[in-house]
């Protein structure tokens, strides 16, 4: 079937407003499938990883979750709280431009971060199609999985002994957390945080992540419908 001109040139236009974006995933593909490798998965697992999972943070945990044998329950709520984010995500996303259904539930399974950003962008923009939409995502998706095989394969050839790629998912976080801030400006997110995560450390340091995660998103969860004590705790700094 024939793609019409004014698609193609849709095309053209998700491809353009995602291609920086895709481009600064490539370090973060090419650093998974190196810690694929290196922790024994062969190759291909790398993209079945990405196709089932396509969850960056919870893709570089998951590598470990399996070496380590954690059970399915703890799998799904490591799960819930890395990406409980992902259901608000979905509050504002455009899926009610696409048609047909094939389409929608491939927008619903490749909504990342990098995806979200880029669409909301040009949303508020008033600039977005359903063929930019899914070029957008399908292109971000694309790059994901390419870089990871990339580096799974590369991961053949390096010194096994090779040192500091499994510190790329922290520094992700660290980013992401520093970008939020500045947008929010809010003290009160980091300083929270902090403070659950000591106490979590002092009274159970055997499940210090999952604790500090579920204690500060019971208190996002409060923030939200409470406007009186969001109020109450934003602290910002003019």
């Amino acid at each position: 079937m024939a793609v019409s001109r004014e698609t193609r040139d849709e095309i053209r236009a998700g491809l353009r407003d995602s291609w920086v974006v895709a481009l600064g995933l490539i370090p973060l593909g090419l650093a998974f499938g190196l810690l694929m490798t290196q922790a024994g998965f062969a190759w291909w697992w790398t993209p079945i990883f990405s196709t089932v999972i396509l969850a960056g943070s919870m893709e570089f945990l998951a590598i470990d979750m399996v070496i380590t044998g954690v059970g399915p329950l703890s799998s799904a709520l490591t799960a819930f709280m890395v990406n409980f984010r992902h259901i608000f995500y979905g509050l504002t996303f455009p899926r009610h431009i696409l048609r047909g259904g094939t389409s929608k539930i491939y927008s619903t399974y490749s909504l990342t971060d990098e995806a979200y950003a880029v669409v909301s962008t040009q949303q508020a923009k008033g600039e977005l199609s359903a063929p930019r939409l899914l070029t957008i995502q399908g292109f971000i998706h694309a790059v994901w999985l390419l870089a990871g095989i990339v580096g799974a394969v590369a991961g053949y050839v390096l010194p096994p002994d090779l040192e500091g790629m499994d510190f790329a998912l922290t520094a992700l976080f660290a980013v992401l957390a520093w970008e939020s801030f500045r947008a929010a400006r809010d003290y009160s997110a980091p300083l929270i945080a902090a403070a659950l995560a000591l106490v979590a450390a002092v009274v159970l340091p055997g499940q210090m992540l999952m604790v500090a995660l579920i204690a500060y998103f019971c208190i996002l969860l409060a923030r939200f419908w409470s406007p009186r004590l969001d109020a109450a705790l934003t602290w910002r700094q003019h």
